[in-house]
């Protein structure tokens, strides 16, 4: 399954309550694909505060994206956790409610398996789901690295047809050319984009995909079109936003970044907060 070049982890619209703001999710959604050009949506990923969403606050925004978005782009749900049984027991509550194109199943964060736990883990879940698989590696935020021959020996269980991974050159290259025929590689570091379609990977997971999706996607299209030099261009333009999306921990920026392109999604739930005078004018001045 193709999910496309350029697939945006949505943030979640918050009212001025933290609550989420329901009349906000269609026209997010619209947004993104129609002028951002996203080639899919992951929902209740890290961007979209998972963290501090409830359980039926994830079923029902997911529910209601899948339903809006009507097969006009992908749509990944976060679904993982660090404990498989709840992982496999909350991804078939979604699968039940239909729409979604796969699953994105994060490493299991704070407990830190050995490499032989993390593949029993995704090969429990992915075995226990009928959709699409997608693992997703962010050893910043869990504490575990989910190594490049955990990775292919993964590959090779017929629905985890894809990885997010947020590790260096060398681990996505290996992964690229050691992976299952078929097996997609995403990065999922922004300001990666372009070292990572030079060495194979698919395309981006990506938070700044918010307000320069359009220019992620022309970027990989002037590099796959064999354009190196405008791609070069394009992401030396691109970088300082690639970058400054992270200036404070994610998704505060973009949130703020949103507001200032004409898009209020709200603030952030605790323990996250809102960006201080010294990061709002560094954002405000990349939108500029």
């Amino acid at each position: 399954m193709d999910f496309g070049r350029v697939i945006t982890a949505m943030v979640t619209p918050f009212n001025d309550q933290l609550e989420i703001d329901w009349t906000r999710v269609e026209p997010l959604v619209d947004y993104l694909i129609n002028e951002q050009k996203s080639d899919g949506i992951v929902v209740c990923g890290t961007t979209g505060e998972s963290p501090t969403l409830t359980e039926d606050e994830k079923l029902k925004l997911i529910a209601a994206v899948a339903k809006h978005a009507q097969g006009r782009c992908r749509i990944i749900a976060g679904t993982g956790s660090n404990s498989t049984a709840h992982t496999i027991e909350f991804s078939k509550e979604v699968v039940k409610q239909g729409g979604i194109d796969a699953l994105l199943l994060v490493a299991p964060y704070y407990n830190r398996p050995t490499q032989e736990g993390l593949y029993q883990h995704f090969k429990t879940v992915a075995e226990a789901v009928e959709l699409p698989v997608i693992l997703y590696n962010v050893p910043g935020r869990t504490g575990v690295n989910i190594d490049a021959d955990t990775t292919i020996r993964l590959s090779r269980i017929p629905n985890i047809v894809a990885t997010k991974d947020c590790s260096d050159t060398n681990q996505l290259s290996r992964i690229v050319f050691g992976a299952a025929e078929g097996f997609t590689v995403y990065s999922g570091e922004d300001s990666m984009t372009l070292p990572a379609v030079a060495v194979g990977c698919h395309g981006i997971i990506s938070v700044a995909s918010h307000v320069i999706g359009k220019e992620m996607q022309e970027l990989i299209a002037a590099y796959t079109s064999g354009n190196i030099k405008r791609a070069a261009e394009i992401n030396a333009e691109l970088l300082p936003v690639l970058t400054g999306m992270f200036c404070a921990p994610s998704p505060a920026p973009v949130k703020y970044a949103l507001k200032l392109k004409g898009f209020d999604a709200g603030g952030v739930r605790l323990p996250l907060v809102h960006l201080n005078e010294e990061d709002e004018n560094f954002v405000a001045s990349l939108i500029k």
